[in-house]
């Protein structure tokens, strides 16, 4: 089963969700624009095990089959029939991954911009990221995020990764907070079908994967990065609604 075919998709756009009580970020491709280390250590590693008989991925592959995927599902697209051996390149795989990030990981434009307006309104905020906890946890070390988020929560902690919703429910229960009042900022298709079944608008940025692909997950919106006006326009809606809502109590 799919988490498309348990969900709950919201019907609400982000200024319905007036009074904003939380945002829920993934990390890889949604802070940082990290996709591209991932694709560039596939394309280096994968033809050392003669993974498509030895022949680079392309782009086309990785976003379709690896992009936001949790690493045991990785690990069995690549070794079906030795899942431990998969665990143990996907772990490699990792460990090359974070060399690179910890010398170049540019954050999504507007990232700053965003962060602030969310600090600013005093609201929760929590990662929700199938990367695993070193990743996690050194990708938002270097986008100086370490004290903005709330709390971390990695798939691997859940009965289910993304696509599933249990993540994000999980960010909603320690957070103590109503998907009624909560968005999400999200990349890959992956992603965006858990925070829909999860009962939330999702923000989905088209980082690195195509539009076309994204909207067959249901975003709310798309958005290029966070300077986008069609984002600031609906949080500026937002902002009007708690004020009138506040205006009349």
């Amino acid at each position: 089963m799919t988490a498309g075919e348990n969900s709950v998709q919201s019907k609400k756009s982000v200024p319905d969700l007036a009074p904003l009580e939380a945002v829920l970020f993934d990390v890889d491709g949604t802070l940082c624009d990290s996709d591209p280390l991932h694709y560039q250590v596939f394309r280096e590693m994968l033809p050392q095990i003669g993974f498509n008989n030895g022949v680079p991925i392309d782009e086309e592959y990785f976003i379709k089959n690896i992009a936001g995927k949790h690493n045991p599902d990785i690990a069995v697209l690549l070794y079906p029939d030795d899942i431990p051996r998969g665990i143990k390149f996907m772990e490699d795989k990792e460990a090359m991954f974070r060399r690179l990030a910890s010398e170049n990981l540019p954050p999504i434009k507007g990232l700053y911009k965003l962060t602030k307006w969310i600090e600013d309104r005093g609201l929760k905020r929590a990662a929700v990221t199938n990367a695993p906890k070193p990743n996690a946890e050194l990708m938002i070390s270097k986008l100086g995020l370490k004290d903005f988020f709330d709390v971390v929560i990695l798939g691997s902690d859940c009965e289910r990764a993304k696509p599933y919703p249990d993540p994000y429910l999980k960010a909603l229960e320690v957070l103590k907070v109503s998907k009624d009042h909560t968005f999400v900022c999200e990349d890959s298709v992956s992603g965006i079908k858990a925070g829909v079944a999860a009962g939330m608008p999702v923000v989905g940025l088209t980082t690195r994967n195509p539009e076309s692909v994204l909207m067959e997950a249901h975003p709310t919106i798309l958005i290029k990065d966070y300077e986008d006006p069609k984002l600031w326009e609906a949080l500026e809606e937002l902002d009007k609604r708690i004020g009138s809502s506040k205006t009349s109590a």
